[in-house]
C-alpha cells in the first residue's frame, strides 16, 4: 500500500514536467484581420517576443471576416492546450450585441482570458478629398450635407463602427457607414479618396497622420497625444465627453490548464513590461497595458454588457 500513497505526489510531479515543458512544439497565434492592423502588429509583436521567451515558435495566422467571428470560432473550437492563441481586441466584445443568435461560441465563456497586453486611443481622419481642417469644419459639412458623407470601419460590430455610432449620436450628425475586412483596406481607401473619414485607433493611422495623407480632427484622450501634440482632444473641439480606445489582448480556448495559463500570463507580462514594446508600439501609436487573468476576464465581461446595452440605445444591428 506504501507505493499509493506516493501517486499525487507523482502525478503532481509529472503535472510540473509537463508545465515545464510548454510549449514544445510550435503555437498558432489567430488574428481576425488582414496583416498590416493594427491588431496583426501586437500579435506580430507579441509573437516575436514569446518566441524569444518561451524558445519556441510562434506563428502568426491572418483570418480575417466576418468581424473576427471566424478567427474567435476557430480558437473556440481549439484544443485547451495553449497551443491555439487568439489576439483578440476591443471588437470581440461587441459580437454579442450584434451576432449572438449567429455564433456558435460564448465570447466570454468560450474562452480563457490571459492578459491586455497594449491600448490604443481613437483619432478622426479624413481623407484628401474632403479637404476639412478642423472638427468644426467637419461637423459643418455633414450638417449640411446629412447622410452623403462616408465613414469607413473596420467592419460591421467593430470597435470603430461602435465609436462612430456613439460619436454620431452625440452630434446629431448622420453619415454613411463603409464596412471594410480590416483597418488596411479602410485606411488605404480613405487615402484614395474612396471615403471621406473615420474614427480609427491611433495605431492605424499615426504614419499617414505625420506623413500628411491623411488629416486628425481630434483625439479620443484626456488629454493631447504626445505623438500628435498639434491635434485637439474632443474636449477641446467642441464634444465635451466623448471618449473611447481600443485594447489589446491575449486569449486562449475555455478550459486552458492552470500552468499553462500561468506561463502565457508571464509571457503575457513580460512582453507589456519590456522597453522593446514600449518603443515599439510608442512608435504606431498604442501604449503598453497589463492587465491579466481574472482583471482582464472582468474587463471583457463589463465590456460585453456595456456594448449590448449601446447597441439596443443606438439600434445597432449586423448588416
Amino acid at each position: 500500500m506504501k507505493p499509493l500513497r506516493l501517486l499525487p505526489l507523482t502525478l503532481a510531479l509529472c503535472a510540473g514536467a509537463a508545465a515545464a515543458q510548454y510549449p514544445d512544439h510550435p503555437v498558432r497565434v489567430v488574428v481576425g484581420f488582414s496583416p498590416g492592423g493594427p491588431t496583426d502588429v501586437v500579435a506580430r509583436a507579441f509573437a516575436s517576443y514569446a518566441s524569444q521567451a518561451l524558445g519556441q515558435t510562434f506563428v502568426v495566422e491572418n483570418r480575417p471576416g466576418a468581424n473576427t467571428i471566424l478567427a474567435a470560432e476557430a480558437v473556440a473550437k481549439a484544443a485547451p492546450d495553449g497551443y491555439t492563441l487568439l489576439i483578440g481586441a476591443t471588437n470581440h466584445t461587441m459580437i454579442p450585441a450584434l451576432y449572438a443568435d449567429r455564433v456558435k461560441f460564448d465570447a466570454l465563456k468560450s474562452f480563457t482570458p490571459i492578459c491586455a497586453v497594449a491600448v490604443s486611443p481613437t483619432v478622426l481622419v479624413t481623407g484628401p478629398a474632403l479637404k476639412v481642417n478642423t472638427l468644426d469644419d467637419f461637423l459643418a459639412r455633414a450638417r449640411a450635407e446629412p447622410g452623403r458623407l462616408t465613414y469607413a470601419t473596420p467592419g460591421t460590430g467593430s470597435s470603430g463602427h461602435f465609436a462612430t455610432a456613439q460619436f454620431l449620436q452625440q452630434t446629431g450628425i448622420r453619415m454613411n457607414h463603409i464596412p471594410y475586412k480590416g483597418a488596411a483596406q479602410a485606411i488605404s481607401d480613405l487615402m484614395g479618396g474612396q471615403v471621406d473619414s473615420s474614427l480609427a485607433t491611433l495605431g492605424s493611422v499615426l504614419p499617414q497622420v505625420q506623413s500628411g495623407k491623411l488629416t486628425a480632427l481630434a483625439v479620443a484622450a484626456p488629454k493631447r497625444l504626445a505623438q500628435l501634440p498639434q491635434v485637439p482632444t474632443f474636449d477641446e473641439a467642441g464634444v465635451p465627453g466623448y471618449a473611447a480606445d481600443a485594447w489589446y489582448g491575449v486569449l486562449a480556448p475555455a478550459g486552458l490548464p492552470p500552468d499553462v495559463r500561468a506561463r502565457l500570463q508571464e509571457t503575457a507580462r513580460g512582453f507589456a513590461r519590456a522597453d522593446a514594446t514600449a518603443k515599439s508600439l510608442d512608435a504606431l501609436g498604442m501604449q503598453p497595458r497589463e492587465l491579466c487573468g481574472d482583471a482582464f476576464g472582468a474587463q471583457l465581461s463589463h465590456d460585453i454588457d456595456t456594448n449590448r446595452k449601446l447597441a439596443q440605445e443606438l439600434g445597432l444591428k449586423a448588416e
